[in-house]
């Protein structure tokens, strides 16, 4: 039943906010494709069904810590504000500095409280900042992103795709677990 209720939760969420409104002028066309559509910097915006199953796994609520790692354009940010408002805070961590400024841009945009921060260099993730009580990672790493999972409170959640899987890491009481899902592809996750 709470798979059932994240996943209205997040469609609701995705409804909420126009995808047009984070893609370049050149992408809007292609908006409601449910294809990952390229934004520049060898990033791309996400195919919506991959960020549909992703923050459903995420289950992000109200009140929560959130860490968007690859925020790219904004849009995952700003769907993660709305699913852990009221109370909630979410930061996104972005490699490129171009992207760190489209993403700000987006986000006032369309009017959502959220930050997004350069990548610290030599850290993954944002550690002074953590820690956080659900991460998405919106770029494919070859093994799970310990530095990452560091960040994680304890009852925290995240979702990475690894491998070409989704993997899912749950730390309770100071044990990790790990579940994987599905095949996908992201671009890959790159140290700062």
């Amino acid at each position: 039943m709470r798979d059932a209720d994240a996943a209205q939760r997040v469609q609701r969420a995705m409804s909420g906010l126009d995808r047009r409104a984070f893609l370049p002028p050149e992408q809007h066309r292609f908006a409601d494709a449910d294809q990952p559509l390229p934004i520049g910097h060898h990033a791309t915006c996400s195919q919506p069904s991959t960020v549909a199953r992703m923050l459903t796994l995420l289950d992000a609520r109200p009140g929560q810590r959130v860490l968007d790692v690859g925020s790219g354009s904004g849009w995952t940010t700003a769907i993660l504000a709305e699913l852990v408002a009221p109370g909630g805070e979410v930061v996104g961590v972005e490699l490129e500095p171009a992207l760190v400024a489209t993403g700000r841009a987006n986000l006032a945009a369309v009017g959502v409280t959220a930050v997004i921060e350069p990548a610290v260099p030599g850290a993954l993730g944002l550690p002074l900042r953590a820690p956080f009580e659900r991460i998405l990672v919106s770029a494919e790493s070859r093994g799970l992103p310990h530095a990452l999972v560091d960040q994680l409170t304890d009852g925290g959640r995240m979702v990475a795709p690894v491998g070409g899987r989704l993997v899912v890491a749950d730390l309770t009481g100071g044990e990790l677990t790990t579940r994987t899902l599905g095949t996908y592809r992201f671009v890959p996750l790159r140290q700062p």
